[in-house]
């Protein structure tokens, strides 16, 4: 991170997004770090994970330490990491919140090591380089999981749990823009809406409601920023009926209409 801060001169970055997957390691850094249109503190032994496609921006108010690492599905399948692996974490969240992880000394230490590693096997001609990087890279992210292990699945759930969310998530993503409706989605799935909200609710903290709405709602933002499609046009795009029932739906979510999110955010 150092070597990038020297390298712009200080300068901020502009808002953008990529198509790989993004970790920011950081040792010492002070400043703020916007994921998807929200702030988190940038601070020490923080650790931040950015999905393809979220809009991100790393403001500094002074020179950071630590590591950038960017990774692509690609590289994945040459490491021999199957894509089924990242999408079991809970580490890129490609919606709503993604707040940074704070692990403790020890924890910290442990991931650090594992990052100096693939930074030094990055800059070396060993052999087998990629599939060292990526078993370096599976480590890491196997213990960045074990730290934000929350909200376990209750006794009373089934553990096909884990199985049910991912192909829940998978379908929100392939048609949210056409069907916002969870009895649809459980219907797709073979279960009951109340099957599906209560596995969501258990093991992610929020309903499966909440997460398609979040959804939709990230994407509204993400095209109001970089798009100069109209309100009108975003609207039918996302699945509404009426302009006027998305912007009612954005300013319920978001306390502000299309127009001034887009206004407030070119400003800042």
């Amino acid at each position: 991170m150092e070597a990038i801060y020297t390298s712009r001169n200080g300068k901020i970055d502009e808002p953008h997004r990529h198509n790989y997957f993004t970790v920011l390691i950081i040792t010492k850094a002070k400043g703020k770090h916007k994921i998807d249109f929200n702030t988190y503190p940038l601070s020490n032994q923080h650790i931040f994970f950015v999905a393809p496609g979220q809009v991100h921006q790393v403001t500094e108010e002074e020179k950071s330490f630590g590591y950038v690492m960017t990774f692509s599905n690609q590289f994945l399948v040459e490491s021999t990491i199957p894509l089924s692996f990242i999408d079991s974490l809970n580490l890129f969240n490609n919606y709503g919140q993604s707040p940074p992880l704070t692990p403790n000394k020890d924890q910290f230490d442990t991931i650090d090591q594992f990052a100096n590693q693939i930074f030094r096997l990055f800059n070396s001609d060993t052999q087998m380089k990629t599939l060292s990087i990526g078993a370096f890279l599976k480590l890491l992210l196997i213990e960045c999981n074990n730290i934000c292990a929350i909200n376990p699945i209750e006794s009373d759930v089934d553990t096909t749990g884990d199985n049910l969310i991912r192909a829940f998530k998978k379908e929100v993503e392939n048609n949210y823009k056409k069907e916002h409706s969870t009895t649809c989605y459980a219907n797709q799935l073979y279960i009951t809406p109340d099957h599906l909200n209560r596995t969501f609710k258990s093991k992610i903290g929020k309903t499966a409601k909440d997460y398609i709405q979040a959804r939709i709602i990230t994407e509204a933002k993400r095209l109001l920023y970089f798009t100069d499609l109209a309100n009108k046009e975003i609207a039918y795009d996302l699945g509404f009926n009426e302009p006027a029932n998305f912007s009612a739906f954005f300013k319920k979510h978001t306390q502000l209409s299309p127009s001034h999110f887009k206004k407030n955010e070119i400003k800042s």
